[in-house]
């Protein structure tokens, strides 16, 4: 398995925008969180990986996302249920590949949503998740005007191959970025 010094060496030879590098560190946190939510602590640093490295190709090859990562990551060293993993989120729209395995369904269903709450966080004064209630998530994610980008369609997909009410969903992932959102910001200042 890569380390995590590895991995994040990988991220930065294809990703260099500060939007990219804060997505991929905050789906790690959140991967992890996830993990030991899941009663997988064992391998939360698998999962953490499978979070930090899923977007690898986006930055250089928008137009090939998912197809690009697996020659990304064995060139880094990564194995090849690392690399199912990562590619299993873009199901459906980049990808063939149907998440299956638990880090797999939540990613599918955290990466849109990390998005959104992160968008929604900056509208706050405080600039923060770590105020953020799930009845303010839910009112910007019906405003679709608000992070389009932000697939509504795959967070409720997601939540549904989790077999998760969304607002267990919404819940659970708010939590996740607060568990990591100071470390995100400190390995933000490091990497500047």
């Amino acid at each position: 398995m890569l380390t995590r010094d590895e991995a994040l060496a990988l991220l930065r030879k294809y990703n260099q925008d500060p939007f990219h590098l804060r997505h991929a560190l905050t789906v790690e946190g959140v991967m992890r969180w996830f993990a030991a939510d899941c009663g997988d602590q064992e391998n939360a640093d698998r999962w953490a990986l499978i979070g930090l490295l899923h977007d690898i190709d986006f930055e250089l090859y928008p137009e090939e996302h998912c197809r690009k990562a697996p020659e990304l990551l064995r060139e880094g060293g990564a194995d090849e249920e690392l690399i199912r993993s990562v590619c299993s989120h873009g199901y459906g729209i980049c990808s063939d590949i149907e998440p299956v395995t638990m880090p797999e369904k939540v990613l599918f269903a955290v990466d849109e949503l990390t998005g959104l709450i992160g968008a929604a966080a900056l509208m706050r004064p405080s600039k923060s998740c770590m105020d953020m209630e799930v009845s303010s998530l839910k009112k910007k994610f019906k405003d679709k005007k608000f992070a389009a980008g932000c697939s509504r369609d795959v967070i409720r997909q997601g939540a549904e191959r989790l077999g998760w009410e969304l607002d267990t969903l919404f819940e659970k992932s708010i939590a996740a970025m607060r568990s990591c959102e100071a470390s995100v910001e400190e390995q933000m200042q490091k990497l500047s």
